[in-house]
């Protein structure tokens, strides 16, 4: 279909065609083909297609066209007409940076919000009229829960990597947006892979849907060349290091499946004379940023990553993927892999895979619907020294690997959690609510199970120090457990209960 459609044909305004032009260009891709009528249609919209496909511009482009032809005469400061979710900060970015690209020829305003960096900025550009906002879900309910955001006004709801917007990281924030915006508006889920549960899901906030799909679903690029070396887990390192220089690789992404784990390798690579640096969770925005800006600009050979950059990461002609480990989530496979073999250019994807790691393989392999071709472990690498700490690194990862997701470990509460008597603030992510919930169980049940005047003991069994001198406070034996069938009197604080106060209401 794309073959003989050009972007002329799908009558987009004339801002945005000269917009298109200065980007070079001229026939759109199979999904925007298809994407760009049915937006600008109206209705909402499940579409998939494989990643490097040109997703983004399928919704931008047309949600730019429907702006400029339905203007606002009143604008209101912090009141979008388009929310864009997406689930990272750097895909937040390049979104809003297609943004401005394909409106660079309009007035239509638009501006990006996510966590891990100041909120001053962007509380001021919000005291400003917005019309497209792109937003990471957990910061937006910040700005919610301090009314500079107004989502009463969203016309279109664009959540973009859908499948890990629905699934149980996201779910319980998407559902607390959606809830400040008014029903009647157009939805668009845009991703490369839905599982049926994720479509199911779907229907919550999809009204009549049609559905786009220019591939089978859950597929890889075709022309990303997928290989697998079978090797020991405790030897990853260093074959990733020989075959990384034995190969001339410039520019190659590797994935990890923990941060430490990422920390570990990159430092690993740089000791063997390579360049290298790391990306995760745990490094601020700005390190994040620059490592990113660095590795695209060619003065970094190798980022070592977490899935963090398994979505969103937009780098031109990037020729290699590696997966250090393998993903439990199969889904994940596909969007990893897809940093290479962008825009229809050639790639390859190198798995190192353990023998542990086999159930992982097939899994993958069944969601692709294809088998990678396995091969034995290089050779001509030299093993290093055994580190002190390998087997405690390799005992995390074996924990990790075999765990429940993380986003649903975030999302989970106790459910006897002191928390219970301080509820969280409202629209707080769930990612802060479990540590804010493990200090409120330790540090005020502790203090309140002390007697007046009274220091904690450090251990079970310690004595306990009143400073009374004499009397039922002088008692310095550590408190014994209540007799069968005794009672304790009731002023008697060495006996009295230790559980938390909400319990003793």
């Amino acid at each position: 279909m794309s073959t003989t459609i050009t972007f002329a044909d799908l009558g987009l305004a004339d801002p945005l065609m000269r917009a298109i032009a200065d980007a070079g260009y001229t026939t759109p891709t199979p999904i925007q083909a298809q994407a760009i009528p049915r937006v600008l249609a109206g209705g909402d919209l499940l579409a998939a297609a494989q990643t490097g496909t040109g997703k983004t511009a399928g919704f931008t482009l047309p949600i730019l066209h429907m702006l400029l032809a339905k203007p606002l005469e009143v604008r209101k400061a912090g009141r979008p007409r388009v929310l864009i979710l997406t689930p990272t900060r750097e895909l937040t970015a390049q979104v809003e940076e297609s943004v401005k690209t394909y409106g660079c020829h309009t007035k239509i305003s638009s501006m990006v919000i996510f966590g891990g960096v100041n909120i001053n900025p962007q509380l001021s550009a919000l005291r400003k009229p917005i019309d497209i906002l792109v937003a990471t879900p957990g910061r937006l309910l910040d700005h919610c829960q301090q009314r500079t955001v107004d989502l009463s006004g969203v016309e279109i709801l664009v959540l973009d990597e859908a499948d890990r917007m629905l699934d149980m990281g996201f779910i319980r924030d998407i559902r607390k947006i959606l809830a400040m915006m008014p029903r009647q508006r157009q939805n668009l889920l845009f991703s490369a892979t839905f599982s049926d549960e994720i479509r199911e899901l779907s229907k919550s906030v999809l009204s009549n849907a049609t559905e786009v799909s220019v591939a089978a679903r859950n597929t890889t690029a075709e022309r990303v060349e997928q290989t697998v070396y079978m090797v020991d887990q405790a030897h990853k390192r260093d074959i990733l290091s020989h075959i990384i220089s034995e190969s001339g690789w410039h520019q190659v992404l590797v994935f990890t499946r923990t941060k430490h784990g990422a920390n570990r390798l990159a430092e690993k690579l740089v000791k063997d004379g390579l360049s290298a640096s790391a990306i995760h969770g745990n490094k601020s925005q700005a390190a994040r940023t620059r490592a990113l800006d660095d590795f695209k600009k060619g003065k970094v050979a190798v980022l070592v990553a977490t899935d963090i950059a398994a979505r969103g990461l937009d780098i031109d002609q990037l020729p290699q993927v590696v997966n250090f480990e393998l993903p439990n989530i199969p889904e994940d496979y596909v969007h990893r892999i897809g940093r290479t073999g962008r825009a229809g250019a050639a790639g390859s994807a190198v798995s190192l895979v353990d023998s542990s790691e086999i159930k992982y393989l097939k899994a993958i392999e069944r969601i692709i619907k294809k088998t990678i071709p396995q091969l034995p472990a290089p050779t001509g690498w030299t093993a290093s020294p055994p580190s002190p700490h390998g087997a405690d690194d390799e005992a995390r990862s074996e924990g990790r690997r075999d765990g429940q997701r993380r986003p649903q470990q975030r999302s989970a509460r106790p459910s006897s959690s002191g928390a219970a008597a301080r509820p969280g603030r409202t629209g707080q992510g769930p990612s802060s609510a479990p540590r804010r919930d493990a200090h409120s169980d330790n540090r005020p049940a502790q203090r309140r199970d002390a007697p007046t005047g009274a220091r904690a003991p450090h251990a079970t069994g310690a004595p306990v120090r009143t400073g009374t001198g004499t009397g039922a406070g002088a008692r310095t034996a550590s408190r014994p457990a209540t007799p069968s069938g005794s009672t304790p009197r009731s002023g008697d604080s060495a006996n009295r209960s230790r559980r938390p106060a909400l319990f003793n209401k």
